[in-house]
């Protein structure tokens, strides 16, 4: 069956790549090839933000730009860009300390545009029927409608891949997907992008030092 996957970038990483440093250099085509064995992997489309650095993490955009240098690598898969938007909100405190303040000023870091981003390609790919199934990478309820306007209005398959250590969404699991199936350890450490790749430019991009 021809398969598309869209993969929420933020919600993979924070699910199953943050705490391990070594699994981050992820080669997306390979992974959904190992979890859909026999499936026609036709477009992987890959969703996220370019970050800003910050106090504790400067180099943090240099790595995230050499990973999706890496991607550009791969046929199958195109990026699509959301924002990151920061704000200073005055928030209140669940337990403000005696005769102090009961508010403090919070950073606020919020991506914008990735859950419509991701419905609106998964819609536009259905109607122009570009594929047989649809497959998340995300453990993110808020895309349950889109999900469910592909199965029940279109009558096209759709299947889940859980990047989240716990259950899956409730609200996920509802829309009775044709599967649902964990990302584990094992399986990120066999879909790892070698330590050098080579670009369609034959320019070659590294594994940065810190996900070795």
């Amino acid at each position: 069956m021809t398969t598309n996957i869209y993969i929420d970038g933020f919600n993979l990483y924070y699910g199953c790549l943050k705490a391990d440093p070594a699994l981050k250099w992820l080669d997306p085509v390979r992974l959904c090839k190992q979890l859909l064995p026999g499936r026609d992997i036709h477009r992987v489309r890959y969703f996220t933000a370019r970050i800003t650095p910050r106090p504790d993490q400067p180099d943090a955009p240099n790595r995230q730009d050499a990973y999706l240098r890496a991607l550009d690598s791969l046929s199958e898969v195109s990026i699509h860009y959301g924002r990151f938007s920061q704000t200073y909100p005055r928030m209140r405190l669940s337990q403000p300390p005696p005769g102090g303040p009961g508010t403090v000023e919070v950073v606020k870091t919020e991506e914008k545009g990735t859950d419509v981003n991701i419905a609106s390609y998964m819609l536009m790919d259905a109607f122009r029927t570009d594929c047989d199934t649809s497959v998340l990478i995300s453990n993110d309820s808020d895309l349950c409608e889109p999900l469910r306007m592909v199965k029940n209005e279109l009558e096209m398959t759709i299947g889940i891949l859980n990047p989240c250590p716990r259950q899956p969404s409730h609200w996920l699991r509802s829309l009775n997907p044709a599967f649902i199936k964990p990302i584990r350890k094992g399986v990120l450490n066999a879909s790892q992008f070698p330590d050098t790749v080579r670009l369609p430019s034959g320019a070659e991009v590294k594994r940065p030092l810190e996900w070795a």
